[in-house]
Formats: structure tokens, sequence, C-alpha cells
């Protein structure tokens, strides 16, 4: 369809302007000299304007339409250009323009432009064939309408208005013109993009006018009494003001003429034409009047015409036969050897045709199915969905729409189907491929998007999901939910020793006895690693939560039997239970704060989430992000505890012990923010810190001439960790002191991982010249086995040895007792020996008959800052007793 309200608009635009003209012209203007003037003149200045609009339309337009607006320029222009030599003629020159004239090599030219530039915009399906049959359509039009006009009007009027023969062809030759070009380019207008149709169309309706007002000026001429200034003139401005207004339309609007209407009207029109232009010489014929050369003449042409039409139509015809043929033939291929099941079906879904490829996907024959209803195969939950989605699609209008269904195969099994539906003569057609695999697939990897692969359990997300369901089921009943934690205690090990094929094995044993224990509606869940969830959702009061934990815990510590040995693990389980308000994140969160917290309890249990853990967590995430500046900006301190020689007071070393205030001022204990550096991995860096800032004080007191060692503790990262040894070095000799002022104190937990590794790292520190001690020498989990292996110059023996030391009971008897052996195993070792501890006056005695040669305590000193340690130093040996030691004045302890 194509626009018509923009061309009406651009009509009521130009009708004030050509019916001022008009009536200027029948006031009398055409019998005065300015009227002439007008006439000529105003006819140039329009067709000028019409060359120029169309030459600045196409300035903004691209491509084809660009050419063919500047080719419809120019033909204006021509037109201007044969009006100004007819002005010349009768406005200069004052006398009548000849036949024929040099104004008439213009128009000429007019209308070969305009075929030209509509040719270039038109699309001609069947190429040179159909360009050919419109200009014989053009010449049957043209050729009959004068045929008509001649019978019936201008024979008699020729020979009245006498002349020669040349002058009655040019003169004829204007409205015959006319007609053929108007009906060329109305062809080509409906055959032009659809957005420009709408101002060709225009064009053609000012066209039009310009050809009928051609047609009209032939009367007067023959008779010589045509004079510019008249009606005529009038109708020639309309066109060409139509013309200039033309390029402009807006495309955007819709004609009610259809293409279908169109098309009938074209095929008929050579047919008419031809049957009026015999109606002519019938008519002729049958009122006497004998057979004219010029109807003669032209009727023969147009029948010709017709014949040659008619025979490019018979031979279009037989080439489309033969193409269509081969289309058939190669379609029918396509469909037969398509592996898509093809299927025409009526509206009302009863099929007519299916493809071969039915018996390879469904197992039908092709014409067993033929004449059944199409719903009848169709599963019966789909079957009412997949009509409906048919009926919408017959009565939308839609070209084609895609619907998904499950089809019933010959064998029983439904297949799930995806078919393409588009119109077709006989019905609907569709376009069906089996895609039961790809919905498999998509079917397990959603199933893998929701489970473990490993275990078939639900995996985070699932157990998140029916959790959030849970929670909101409970809001409405009121009742609590659970959430169980669990991880596996010991399962690294299990790696490490027996492989990670036993590993996953041992999961998924752990999952069968998951399932074994839980309710039937519970819910349990892996999240990767050692870790299970289990979700609790109906009487999931404290009692029954913590009944499942324990036989969950008992089920899970049982012997595994994996990669041909046995091992045992342990669990450790969190609970969590729900609250008004309380989030799926909240509630799983806790769940895994309790876990932790069974862990750090020992291991092996189960907890309950307390508000209190949330508050720890909380606080530690505050003191790591404390820690992290702390290190940054140096914010520790370093506090020194003498070593005193037992037999002689005098302080022979000092043990460096770190201390740290957070930001608000408060102590933190060196077991908590240790053991938080320990798990933030920092504590390498505050390790290096803590023996350059001893080595540093220690150069201090050796330079005021008090030559005393300083012990700093290492952890088993540090010892863990390459570049302790180059550490080490660069501190004593940044500041000079000697290495073995300083003493390295390790743990025996250091040698529980790695002790290869461990042994190479404490040799190199002890070639270099730095001492070695064990410190809490006795608490610890190593084999005195190490003790062979391991170059360590020291033991410090810890305090839980020496506790019940002077007092009257059986745990005092046995302390005094293991103390006794430890020192004699030193001794026999050739290793020093520093008790930690010492207290009370008794201990002290007991230690010096025992053979002890050093310790450290209270009894002696706490803690000092490095001023105090100075004073203590400065007083000289601590004086001892036999009962005890002799303080009076002993320096001020520091916290």
């Amino acid at each position: 369809m194509y626009a018509i309200s923009t061309p009406l608009r651009a009509l009521a635009l130009v009708a004030p302007i050509c019916a001022a003209y008009t009536a200027a012209s029948a006031l009398g203007w055409g019998s005065s000299r300015v009227a002439l003037i007008a006439g000529d003149v105003g006819l140039s200045l329009a067709y000028l304007a019409a060359g120029v609009s169309c030459l600045l339309r196409a300035r903004t337009r691209s491509g084809r339409a660009r050419l063919t607006w500047t080719l419809i320029g120019c033909a204006a222009l021509a037109s201007t250009g044969g009006n100004l030599v007819w002005a010349w003629y009768e406005v200069v020159l004052n006398r009548r323009v000849p036949d024929p004239s040099l104004a008439d090599a213009f128009f000429l030219w007019y209308p070969l432009l305009l075929i030209a530039g509509f040719l270039v915009l038109a699309r001609f399906p069947r190429g040179g064939v159909s360009v050919l049959c419109l200009f014989l359509d053009a010449w049957l039009v043209a050729g009959t309408l004068f045929s008509l006009a001649w019978s019936f009007a201008l024979i008699r009027l020729v020979p009245e208005a006498g002349g020669n023969l040349l002058d009655l062809a040019v003169l004829l030759a204007y409205p015959v013109m006319g007609i053929f070009i108007i009906t060329v380019l109305a062809g080509l207008q409906f055959r032009a993009p659809p957005q420009d149709r709408p101002a060709l169309g225009l064009v053609v309706l000012g066209l039009a006018v310009i050809a009928v007002a051609d047609a009209l000026w032939t009367l007067p001429t023959l008779h010589s009494s045509f004079r510019s200034g008249g009606l005529l003139d009038a109708a020639w401005f309309s066109g060409a003001v139509v013309l200039a207004v033309a390029p402009w339309v807006d495309a955007s609007d819709r004609v009610v003429t259809t293409r279908r209407a169109v098309s009938l009207l074209g095929v008929l029109t050579p047919y008419l034409a031809a049957a009026a232009s015999g109606t002519a010489v019938v008519v002729g014929i049958l009122t006497g009047n004998p057979l004219d050369p010029v109807v003669l003449l032209i009727g023969g042409s147009v029948i010709i015409a017709l014949l040659i039409r008619q025979g490019v139509t018979l031979l279009d015809n037989v080439a489309l036969n033969r193409e269509l043929a081969a289309r058939e033939d190669h379609f029918r291929s396509l469909v037969q050897g398509s592996s898509d099941v093809i299927m025409i079906a009526t509206e009302q879904g009863q099929l007519r045709y299916l493809s071969p490829a039915v018996e390879q996907v469904f197992g039908y024959q092709p014409d067993e199915l033929v004449g059944s209803q199409l719903r009848l195969i169709i599963h019966p939950e789909d079957a009412a969905e997949f009509m409906a989605e048919l009926r919408e699609f017959v009565d939308s209008g839609a070209p084609s729409t895609r619907i998904d269904c499950r089809v019933r195969g010959a064998d029983g099994t439904w297949r799930h189907t995806e078919s393409t539906v588009s119109r077709h003569p006989e019905g609907l057609i569709f376009n069906s491929r089996d895609v039961s695999d790809r919905v498999a697939l998509q079917e397990q990897l959603t199933y893998f998007a929701f489970h473990d692969t490993l275990t078939g359990l639900p995996n985070r997300a699932l157990f998140a999901d029916r959790v959030t369901h849970a929670l909101e089921q409970r809001g409405i009943d009121k009742r609590p939910i659970a959430v169980l934690f669990l991880d596996l205690d010991g399962f690294k090990a299990v790696n490490d020793s027996v492989g990670h094929a036993a590993g996953d094995e041992l999961l998924i044993q752990a999952a069968r006895r998951l399932r074994s224990v839980i309710r039937a509606g519970d819910t349990a869940a892996r999240f990767g690693g050692d870790e299970f969830a289990v979700l609790l959702e109906s009487d999931a009061t404290p009692k029954v939560a913590r009944d499942v934990a324990e036989r969950l815990l008992a089920a899970l510590s049982e012997p595994y039997r994996v990669g041909g040995v046995e091992v045992v693990v342990a669990a450790s389980i969190g609970i969590a239970f729900s609250a008004p308000g309380t989030s799926t994140e909240e509630l799983m969160r806790n769940a895994d704060l309790a876990m932790y917290r069974a862990k750090a309890n020992g291991k092996g249990r189960v907890e309950v989430y307390e508000p209190s853990m949330h508050t720890d967590v909380v606080r530690r995430v505050e003191l790591e992000a404390q820690l992290r500046r702390a290190l940054r900006e140096r914010r520790f301190t370093l506090l020194y505890q003498p070593v005193v020689d037992l037999s002689s007071g005098r302080i022979t070393d000092v043990e460096a012990l770190i201390r740290w205030r957070d930001e608000g001022g408060a102590l933190v204990t060196p077991a908590e923010f240790i053991r938080l550096a320990e798990d933030s991995g920092r504590i390498v860096q505050l390790g290096r810190w803590v023996i350059q800032e001893a080595v540093r004080q220690a150069t201090r007191w050796h330079r005021a001439g008090h030559r005393i060692g300083v012990a700093v503790n290492l952890s088993a990262r540090q010892v863990a960790t390459p570049g302790l040894i180059e550490g080490v070095q660069a501190a004593l000799e940044g500041c000079g002191l000697p290495p073995e002022a300083l003493t390295l104190e390790i743990t025996e937990s250091v040698l529980l991982d790695g002790v290869e590794s461990t042994v190479s790292r404490l040799r190199a520190v002890k070639e270099y010249g730095v001492r070695l001690a064990i410190d809490d020498f006795g608490t610890g989990y190593s084999s005195l086995a190490y003790l062979c292996r391991l170059p360590v110059d020291l033991l410090k023996i810890d305090r839980a040895f020496i506790e019940g030391l002077g007092r009257d009971d059986d745990h005092a008897t046995n302390c005094g007792k293991l103390a006794a052996a430890i020192i004699r195993l030193g001794r026999d070792l050739d290793l020093e020996l520093v008790v930690e501890g010492i207290e009370r006056p008794e201990q002290l005695a007991l230690l010096r008959d025992m053979g002890c040669q050093r310790g450290q305590g209270f009894l002696f000193s706490g803690p000092l800052d490095a001023a105090g340690v100075q004073t203590l130093l400065d007083r000289g040996p601590i004086p001892l007793r036999r009962g005890g030691v002799d303080t009076p004045s002993a320096p001020t302890l520091v916290p």
C-alpha cells in the first residue's frame, strides 16, 4: 500500500497557487500582452522551481534515489528550456512559434529523462522481459487512446486545420507521447521501493495534468488559434507546481490500493487496450466510414505490440514453468531428504501430508497419519496449549511461529519436538524436529547446575533455594527450621596419605551415610571439599536437631574403607535455628560459625549457634583490619623477660615478647592476635619485624657493656617460609650483633609437617651461628627422636612440669620426677636447660638441687620494657639465697 494522505496535503498546499493563476487566466489575461508575458514567464519559472526542487532533494538522498531525483530535475529543467524558447518567440520576437521549433528539441529530452529516472528505482523480477512488457503495455494504451481520439474527433478537425504532414506529426506526437509516458511511469512507480512510491506517485499526477493540457493544446494549435496566457497555461502551471512539491512528500503513510488490485489491472490493461482499438476499427466500419490509414497504422501497431507481448509472455511462461518445475524438484528433494519432518495440515489440525522423514523420526509410515488429527499424537498435557497457540497464530496473521510439544512415536515413547509453523495455501505447514537429546542435555545441565557431580547431593545453590523456600513457608506457620553445617576432620590427611581418588571415594561414602541418617523431607547437600550441610524442615526443635547431629556424628566417625586401607575421620557440626526475620544468608552463616566453633573447641563435636559467635567473628574481622594497619605503621611493642643463671643470679638472656594495643587502646592478648596473624599469613611479616627490633635492642645493650643474648619465638609458618636465613642474616649484619647473641625458639609442633624441609632450614640457621631452642619442651606432639636430628642448643622446660614442686601430693611428686628426668636428659645430650614459670622460692631451691642451670619467671622479673631491663642490668646480678631470691627493690613490671 502507498501513502495518500501526504500527497493530498501537498495538493492542498499548491491548490491556492494554481487557483490564483487559473482565475487570473479566466479573467481575460489571454487577450493582453501582460497575460502573454505572465503565461510564458510564469510557466518557465514553475518548471525551473520544479527542477531546482528535485535537484535539492537529490542532495539529501543517496544511491539510486539520488540519481532518480537528479534525472527528474533535469527533465523539469529541459521543460524550462523549451518554455524559454517559446517565450522568446512570443514575447521578444512577438510572433507565433513555428512547428517544429527549437522548443521541441528541449521538450523531447523531457520524457527520456523522466523514464530514465523512474527506471533507476524500478525493480523488475523478470529483468529485461518485464521492461519490454511494460513499454509494450504503454504503447498499447497510448495507441488505443489515440486511435479512439482520431476516430471520433481528430479525423474531422485535421482537414479543417490544413497544414503539412510534418506539422501534423509533431502536433500529434505530444498527446501520444504524454499518454505513453504516463502509462510507463505509472507502471514504473509501482515497481519502485515502497518508501519512494508516494513521491513518485505525485510526480505521475503532475505529469498527468501536463499530459491532459498537451492533449487539449493540440486542438487550437491545429487551427493556429493558440496563444499563451490562457487556461491551458494554468493547467501546465499546476502540473509543474505539483512536480515541484512531489520530492518532499513524506513516505511514512499508507495507501488503500492493494498490490493485488494493481497486479490485476496490469494484467488486463493490454487486452482491454487491444479490445478498445479493435472496437474503434469495427465502429468505423459499421458507421460506413472508410478505413483511415492513421487508424490502420496505429491500430496495426497496437495489434502487433499485443502479439509481441503475448509471444514474450508465452516464452516467459515456458521459462517460468521450467524454472518452477526445477524448483519443485529441488524443494521436493529437500523435503524428502530433510531430516526434519515436514507436515501440511488444515487450520483445524487435520494432516494432509507428511514427509518421508516421519518414519525415521517418529516411526510412522508417511501415509499412516494422513487424514488424522494432529492433536491425537500430541501429549495430553501439551495438547490444549498446542491447539491454543495454533489458533492464536491463525488469527494473528503473523508469517510464522514456533511451538514446542511432546509427540508420541510409533513405539509409544514421547519425543520432545520443536516445530516452526508457517502458512500454506492448503492451511499450515509444520517443520518439526526431534529435540529430545537437546532437552535431555538441558535437563542434565540443569541438574549439574544444582547438584554436586561427585556425590549427587544438592549443591550450595539448590540448598540455598530450599532454605529460602522453607523460610518463606515457616513465615506462615511460625515454626522454625534448622541448618546443620558439617566438616570432616582429618580429611586433608587422607588426601595426602592415600591419594585424592581415595579421598573422593570417602566423600561418596560420607554422602551415602548422610542420606541414610537424615529423615524423609530433610535435605542434605555438599558445599565443596569436605563441607556438607543438612536442612531440617519439619519438627526442627533443638532436641530433634541435636539428635540428628549426634547420629550424623556417629555415622561419619565410623571407619571408611578406601584405597585398600581403613581410615578414620571425625566431623565437626554446627547447628543454627531460624528466627523471625532471619534471611537465608544469615541462617547459613550462623550454622557455619557454629561449625567453626566446634572445630576450635576440639573437633568431633556439635555446637549450637549463639549470637556471641557472630560478635567474635566481627571482632576478628576488625582486628584483622587493625593488624594490617598496625603492621604498616609499626605500632607494636616488644617487652623482654630476663633469663637468670640459677647459681649466680646473673641475667644471661632476655626473651622478646610482642605486645599490641588495638586502636581503642585495649590490650590484645598475644594468643589472640598471634593466631590471627598465623591464619591470615601475616605472621611472617610480623616475625621479621620482631627479629629486627630485638636485634637492634640487643645491640644497644651490648654497646652499653651488657653482653646478654636475646631470644625470639618462631612460628611454624615462619620456619616453613623460604627466606628465613636471609632475613636473620640481614638483621644481624645490619646491626653488627654476633650471631651467637640471637636465639630462635621453636615449639615441637613445628615438626609436625614437612620435617625434612624444616630440619634443612634450621640447620642453615645453626650453621650461620644462631642458637636454636625448643620452647615448651614436653608438651608437644613430636618424638624424642627429633632431638637427635635437630641442631638445638637449648631446651626450655614448660612450666607445667614445675607447678607442683614443693607441695606434698602425688601430682607434685610425679611432676618433680618428670622435671628431673628432662633435666638429666638435657645434660646427657649436652644441651643447655632453662625452666619457665619459676614463681616460688621452693621451686628455685628444688631446681637448683636437680642441677638446672637457668630459669625465668615472676620470681625474678616479669616482662619489662627496654628501659626496665637496662635498670635491672645496671644493678648487677640478682641476689639469690638458699630459700629464694633477695630482691628488695625489684624494677616495676610492665604488663
